[in-house]
């Protein structure tokens, strides 16, 4: 039988398995959309499903290093605990070893994509769910590559809260490139040099330091030159290689990379959960919901 787009919506809507999923139980029970329904709950994969709306927030970044390649990776789940579980970890190294080697333009693709046990991507944390109890989702990643004359800067901090994957050119001195990784979890810029910084961006700094300063009475005259010393400070805040080196205030950070023979190519930094809206739980308001229910 042939299986349609319409037949996997429907089956993706009852149960809230994957598209991919949706596809295999429809052939495997040759179209027949309860038997897929059961297939689905029998792998765990309904079950699963039921979890979707919860919110993954918490979960650990990860970054894994092979020759000229690396990626950076977040995977999330709901709870911190379930973060520092075994099973959990492990399927996170799995991922990041899967995008390594097929390196897929998006999330999308690399949920779609087959591992080397024979599941996609997204059966696999599907599976995941139905083991460990929780929503857990891969969130976002990027695929590096360098020369043999580069260093890639690989630094997790607090076990994975917060991840910085940074490339050194014209040096292979990892130790440096580390450091600078380091410097960029603490001080978290935005971009590597002013160059990377927009017009639109910087015309926006100026016109409110402009704004500011008059409000605070300075003569017209003299508040271009106040507002200039203030961008300055503006992309000390916001461009890595302007900053004070955190090892080392007397120094920026471009003096440290240059004294090591190198440039600061690009860098990529994760914090977990940031920018999710995390559900605030009310624990009173819960259990008093459940004893007026009995």
């Amino acid at each position: 039988m042939t299986i349609t787009a319409q037949m996997v919506k429907e089956l993706r809507e009852k149960t809230g398995a994957g598209m991919m999923d949706c596809k295999k139980a429809l052939q495997e029970t040759n179209g027949d959309m309860d038997q897929a329904i059961d297939y689905l709950r029998e792998k765990g994969i309904a079950k699963a499903a039921k979890k979707a709306d919860r919110i993954a927030a918490e979960g650990t970044t990860y970054i894994l290093a092979e020759g000229n390649e690396a990626v950076i990776l977040e995977v999330n789940s709901e709870t911190d605990f379930v973060a520092k579980n075994e099973g959990f970890q492990v399927l996170v190294k799995e991922i990041a070893e899967h995008l390594l080697k097929n390196k897929p333009a998006s999330v999308e693709e690399a949920n779609a994509q087959t591992m080397e046990n024979g599941d996609t991507v997204e059966t696999r944390i599907s599976n995941a769910i139905a083991k460990i109890g929780e929503k857990l989702s891969l969130r976002r990643f990027e695929v590096k590559a360098k020369t043999d004359n580069d260093a890639f800067g690989a630094y997790l901090h607090m076990g994975g809260r917060i991840a910085v994957l940074s490339v050194l050119e014209g040096t292979t001195d990892e130790t440096a490139a580390k450091d600078v990784s380091m410097h960029i979890a603490a001080l978290n810029p935005k971009y590597v040099s002013r160059d990377e910084v927009s017009q639109e961006e910087v015309e926006h700094e100026r016109q409110v330091l402009t704004q500011q300063a008059l409000n605070e009475g300075k003569p017209e005259n003299i508040v271009a030159k106040m507002v200039e010393g203030r961008l300055s400070k503006y992309f000390e805040d916001v461009c890595v290689l302007d900053q004070p080196f955190v090892k080392n205030p007397d120094q920026k950070v471009r003096q440290f990379v240059e004294s090591k023979g190198g440039t600061l190519r690009e860098f990529t930094r994760y914090e977990v959960g940031e920018g999710i809206e995390k559900r605030e739980d009310n624990f009173a308001e819960e259990v008093m919901n459940q004893v007026n229910k009995k």
